[in-house]
């Protein structure tokens, strides 16, 4: 200790004494403006206050000094947000970096995604389905509503975050007459380094054409919000996911427009056109709360894959999944159905209040176990087992509204079970896959209900993955085969127009697939063959209105040929997805044999700062029996024979991202009036005319 204070005070002196020589002026010095001893000025210096004169390098260190200083200054940006959701955690963990490309940005719509076109009763918020044929590939209870489905948010839309900074989202798209507006708020921020949390909040509002602007019944309105938490322990063997969310949907039911001829004869105003069900509408409504965790046991492999991803493997997992949701199915019409609608009345002739409440609750357990040998680059000789037990519990009730007499002897409108029933499955899964290297693997799954009311459900699924170097691609060899209980809507259905009490055999679907993806040449083909046995569907009298379910006993054979491609010359980019559809019951499932998206754009710097695409998306497919929609029973149904003429839709948009915004500006069906003044989908319901829509979204990064 006595040795370091003499070397603090021998420090001390010098410091003193320096300071006490930069008093003295040196011979040699000169102030700002006087003359130096070569008669030049000096011009370095020019402050008022008299001091030494700096050579260049001496002033490039107090330079580096004073920024050395200086607080440390992060822009932060995208680059510090991670983003994953509970698919890909299932495995292993994996993180992707955030998203904020232009690519399908234009396409905000779940009706209008390029390549899972649907149907609807004219625009967003109202029923529809897909256009092109997508199976279901779930097994157990369903109530077979899903009309409303592309407006739900579910546990498994859900996104999960690791922020080392907060980050907020806004989202905004707009329309010229505000006939519609779509608005949406994501918010989430780590708590800690382990513990994540957010919100979603969604608002989904649209008017319309016809018969809409004064009636608030026939206004969409949808509200969806959500909560959620990921937790990850420092040692990374235990995580947690969790949502709360809450859905409530309010879609209008006109019963489509009288005038069907509407892009034949005209009309001056369409807001005055009269519909057939004034003030009648679907509401969904209800919430969910999802919990997941699931702990790794024994060694912890980790791999890096570059390009914002990193893997962690572990060897041995277990997982409980707790799942709880409620929801309740309404449809409430005011008003006599004058135009008749309606098939049939069994309550009530001038107001319907039917409303189907579920709630399901559901435990997964399920046990990975691993083996691998390990690589720095990617995992070799993996062999990997799942084995699990599911338990759903479900309970639901039916009522409608109908006349009784109350204790007074008065008669009164009151809400009256018509059915009530509690019940569980049990399903065993499995889980068995092996991959070979990065370039081949193998799996399989099995699914089982073996206890319960859907006693005999089953899917069975195998796929095998191979691949070659960048430039060759991979190929996917898949087949499944699914046998699936009848839903509640076609077995025992009680409501005011519609009343069903059925037995059906299971639907069984078994189909083969072959798909070609090479990522570098941005293309990829798919060959799908589907049989599909016993098969489920609405349909109705010849031009009668009266839907109802039905199965048709031959087997269905069904061709699905899909490729995309996109190609890039200079700042020219031409991206296109076609689609052939040919089955041997064409009347029965219904849908084009032919479907098209293309975009072409060009990419540009206006203005030196935004970084745009400029084009065009034309949507197209060959014309095709439409189905008819059945109000009250939410249901695509097999009614007229009707055929539309189809004609090219075309979209005309100017897309851009400045710092942290985007924003899009397009003419929505600009070719309107070119080749005919309107187009439908579904049978007597009109598509939205042409329309400016602008949609802008902000990210904030603090």
């Amino acid at each position: 200790m006595p040795d370091k204070l003499k070397y603090i005070l021998l420090l001390l002196i010098c410091v003193c004494t320096q300071a006490a020589f930069s008093q003295i002026r040196r011979g040699n010095q000169n102030y700002p403006g006087q003359q130096q001893g070569d008669g030049q000025t000096n011009l370095r210096d020019t402050s008022t206050r008299g001091g030494k004169i700096l050579t260049t390098d001496q002033q490039l260190d107090s330079l580096r000094k004073k920024q050395e200083r200086k607080k440390d200054s992060v822009v932060f940006n995208s680059k510090f947000i991670r983003v994953t959701s509970e698919r890909f955690l299932r495995d292993s963990t994996v993180l992707f970096a955030l998203d904020t490309a232009l690519y399908n940005y234009e396409n905000y719509s779940p009706l209008l995604q390029p390549r899972s076109p649907k149907i609807s009763l004219g625009n967003t918020g109202l029923s529809a389905r897909s256009l092109l044929f997508e199976p279901s590939r779930t097994i157990g209870f369903e109530t077979g509503l899903h009309e409303l489905d592309p407006y739900m948010l579910r546990p498994e839309n859900i996104n999960y975050y690791r922020a080392r900074v907060a980050y907020t989202q806004l989202y905004l798209v707009g329309y010229t007459g505000v006939k519609e507006q779509i608005f949406k708020i994501l918010h989430t921020q780590n708590v800690n380094p382990q513990l994540n949390v957010g919100f979603n909040l969604n608002f989904t509002g649209s008017r319309g054409y016809y018969a809409y602007n004064n009636v608030l019944a026939q206004n969409v309105s949808d509200v969806n919000a959500a909560a959620f938490a990921w937790y990850e322990s420092k040692s990374k063997r235990y995580n947690l996911l969790s949502n709360l969310i809450y859905n409530n949907l309010k879609a209008p039911v006109t019963g489509s427009i009288l005038n069907d001829s509407i892009f034949v004869t005209g009309s001056i105003d369409k807001s005055s056109e009269p519909v057939r069900l004034q003030s009648a509408f679907e509401n969904w409504k209800g919430g969910s709360f999802y919990l997941k965790q699931f702990y790794y046991i024994g060694h912890i492999d980790s791999v890096s894959t570059g390009k914002g991803k990193a893997s962690i493997l572990p060897t041995q997992r277990v997982a409980f999944t707790f799942k709880y949701d409620a929801t309740k199915y309404e449809f409430l019409q005011n008003g006599a159905d004058q135009y008749n609608v309606f098939p049939d009345y069994y309550y009530g002739s001038n107001r319907s209040r039917d409303s189907l409440s579920v709630t399901h609750l559901q435990n997964d357990f399920s046990y990975s176990f691993y083996l691998r040998s390990k690589s720095e680059k990617a995992v070799k000789n993996e062999l990997k087992l799942d084995v699990g037990l599911t338990q759903d519990i479900f309970s639901y009730g039916q009522f409608v509204s109908d006349t009784v007499l109350n204790q007074y002897g008065a008669k009164v409108v009151l809400p009256y079970r018509v059915q009530k029933n509690s019940f569980q499955d049990l399903t065993a899964k499995g889980k068995l896959s092996y991959k070979l290297s990065d370039r081949a693997f193998l799996e399989a799954n099995v699914q089982q209900v073996f206890q319960g009311r859907d006693f005999g459900d089953f899917l069975y699924d195998a796929k095998v993955t191979l691949a070659g170097n960048n430039k060759a691609g991979k190929i996917i060899l898949e087949g499944y085969s699914q046998s699936s209980s009848a839903p509640l809507v076609y077995t025992s259905w009680i409501s005011n127009h519609f009343i069903f009490h059925n037995k059906f055999s299971n639907q069984k679907t078994n189909s083969v697939s072959f798909n070609y993806v090479n990522a570098p040449l941005k293309f990829d083909f798919k060959a799908e063959y589907f049989l599909i046995s016993d098969y489920l569907y609405f349909t109705a009298q010849n031009n009668g209105i009266d839907a109802h379910p039905a199965q048709l006993n031959s087997p269905i054979n069904l061709i699905k040929l899909s490729v995309g491609k996109s190609i890039a010359w200079r700042r020219w980019h031409f991206d296109t997805y076609l689609v052939y559809q040919k089955t041997d019951y064409e009347k029965t499932l219904r849908t084009p044999q032919f479907y098209n998206y293309t975009s072409i754009y060009y990419k540009a710097l206006l203005f030196k700062v935004l970084y745009s695409n400029i084009g065009m998306d034309v949507r197209y497919n060959t014309s095709y029996t439409a189905p008819s929609y059945a109000p009250g029973l939410g249901q695509f149904y097999n009614g007229a024979n009707v055929s539309f003429s189809s004609y090219p839709v075309a979209t005309i948009f100017l897309k851009a991202t400045l710092q942290r915004t985007n924003l899009f500006v397009m003419y929505d069906y600009a070719n309107q009036g070119l080749f005919s003044k309107g187009y439908y989908t579904v049978n007597r319901y009109p598509q939205q005319d042409h329309m400016l829509k602008i949609g802008i979204s902000w990210a904030f990064y603090n």
